[in-house]
């Protein structure tokens, strides 16, 4: 009796035990309750802090820039050559987007299929590639692959065979891409706005996959010619991240690629750009479009301009985020489209500003006024909130472009393109906090100007064209598809 007693006392204080304790706990929740009526206050963003960045030199001169990640067992190289679209001639666009196509195609001792076999069988990620003014081959393998890949990107990059039957697969795919064009208001437009805003003789004024009449030109002697006079290591750069041990790394790279010849560095100055005197209109007809793809700017600035960080932050408040002002008023408020937004391609020259978005067709006219009151808004100074918000974005989201190996090492091949100081990444939290309300009304006041810009228009005229000419913006100039991309190709079955 006296046993059971004291089993019933000890479960008893349990009991009570485990009663305070769960009152002390929901006290303790009530207290610390989160207030759900407003968000959550954000901290101060954190300058980042990178490895550092490592520099040395192949026998041959080949610079190679280098960070070390060692998270995972991973490697990312990218093959870096300063020669790009930029540098076609008019009677061979698409000659540097085609070559890269057709180094994946063939490469030492192996064919397309037997490359691309290679390729698969080791797990790792590898092809060449041709942008406006740099050109290359990347690599992302795992550590443990690291040697036999290496070798099939020396291939690809040193040894390509441009076969002669590839080069006619590839031709055949880029006329049906031509062939889509006409019926893709957004691909009409982006043509549209590059070749009237910078003109049909400059580089950035024309369309870098080519033209029907000089994609059926080309040869593969064109290909070879431009591969044969860029690609060389007096014009090129090695980028490497990952799991690796430099000296280990060096010693490879100079296996592969420490014989390659050199030669002199491409010269890539292009024209200067006239900028937009005026505000004219150019309407663009595609009958039955779905909806109207507009798209207003001018000339922006080059990468390496002072005003960079500012600009971001301005471009954030207008049309570089969901809550910019462009998207909150054509999609939130209006519902006139799915997204509205604004940027500016930085570039070695200055590239295009431009804000654009894709509207329903009956709402053009009403979404052109809301652009161009927006545009004219932000000469005027922004709210100390915007500004606030902005940069947060900005400082904030500035991580997630260094969140693989293969990003940083996009993020170190920029680095080289602009000859930029090895603290640009840790740099840039600190001079984007330092933008104020005044650097932004000032870089808006500098580089935008609503009075003078081209506005692209492509839809369907008949629906359109009566409201945009009720609005009195500017004259309208009609363009017709054929004006801007040809005649759509005949393609062959054969």
């Amino acid at each position: 009796m006296e046993t059971t007693k004291n089993l019933h006392a000890s479960i008893l204080r349990i009991a009570l035990t485990l009663c305070a304790i769960a009152c002390i706990l929901t006290a303790s929740m009530l207290a610390q309750a989160p207030d759900r009526s407003k968000p959550p206050e954000l901290g101060p963003p954190q300058a980042m802090k990178l490895p550092a960045i490592q520099h040395f030199k192949l026998s041959n001169g080949i610079p190679v820039v280098l960070m070390e990640k060692h998270e995972l067992p991973l490697v990312q190289i990218e093959l870096l050559i300063r020669a790009g679209s930029v540098l076609d001639p008019a009677a061979k666009l698409g000659r540097a987007s085609l070559m890269a196509d057709l180094m994946e195609e063939g490469a030492g001792k192996r064919n397309s299929l037997e490359l691309a076999d290679a390729i698969d069988y080791l797990g790792v990620s590898l092809g060449a590639f041709a942008s406006n003014h740099t050109s290359g081959a990347t690599l992302h393998t795992p550590l443990s692959k690291l040697d036999s890949a290496l070798a099939l990107l020396a291939d690809v990059a040193l040894h390509p065979t441009f076969p002669s039957a590839e080069l006619e697969r590839k031709r055949k795919e880029r006329l049906t891409m031509l062939l889509q064009w006409h019926d893709q208001p957004g691909a009409i437009n982006s043509v549209a706005f590059n070749s009237i805003l910078f003109g049909k003789d400059h580089p950035y004024g024309r369309p870098s996959l080519g033209t029907e009449k000089s994609l059926r030109s080309l040869r593969v002697d064109d290909v070879k010619e431009f591969y044969s006079t860029y690609f060389h290591a007096g014009n090129a750069t090695l980028v490497v991240v990952g799991d690796i041990v430099p000296s280990a790394m060096i010693a490879k790279l100079e296996q592969y690629f420490g014989s390659w010849k050199g030669g002199e560095a491409a010269s890539m100055k292009l024209p200067e750009s006239a900028q937009v005197k005026e505000r004219r209109i150019y309407l663009v007809d595609k009958p039955a479009a779905a909806q109207s793809v507009i798209r207003i700017g001018r000339i922006g600035a080059a990468r390496l301009t002072e005003d960079y960080h500012a600009l971001l932050v301005l471009n954030t408040i207008l049309g570089g985020s969901f809550t910019s002002r462009l998207n909150q008023n054509l999609r939130e408020q209006h519902g006139y489209s799915y997204g509205a937004g604004s940027t500016f391609d930085f570039r070695p020259s200055p590239g295009a500003f431009y804000a654009s978005a894709s509207v329903q067709t009956d709402v053009t006219d009403k979404a052109l006024t809301e652009f161009m009151k927006e545009l004219t808004n932000i000469m005027e100074p922004v709210t100390d909130e915007e500004l606030t918000r902005a940069k947060n974005y900005l400082a904030l989201g500035y991580p997630a472009d260094f969140q693989s190996i293969a990003s940083i090492a996009g993020q170190l091949a920029e680095l080289v393109v602009y000859n930029l100081p090895d603290d640009t990444f840790n740099a840039f939290t600190p001079k984007i906090l330092a933008v104020t309300k005044d650097d932004v009304l000032r870089v808006a006041k500098k580089y935008l100007d609503p009075q003078n810009v081209d506005i692209v228009v492509v839809g369907d005229a008949n629906k359109i064209k009566k409201g945009i000419e009720t609005l009195k913006l500017a004259p309208i100039e009609d363009r017709s598809i054929v004006n801007i991309l040809g005649k759509p190709p005949v393609i062959s079955d054969k």
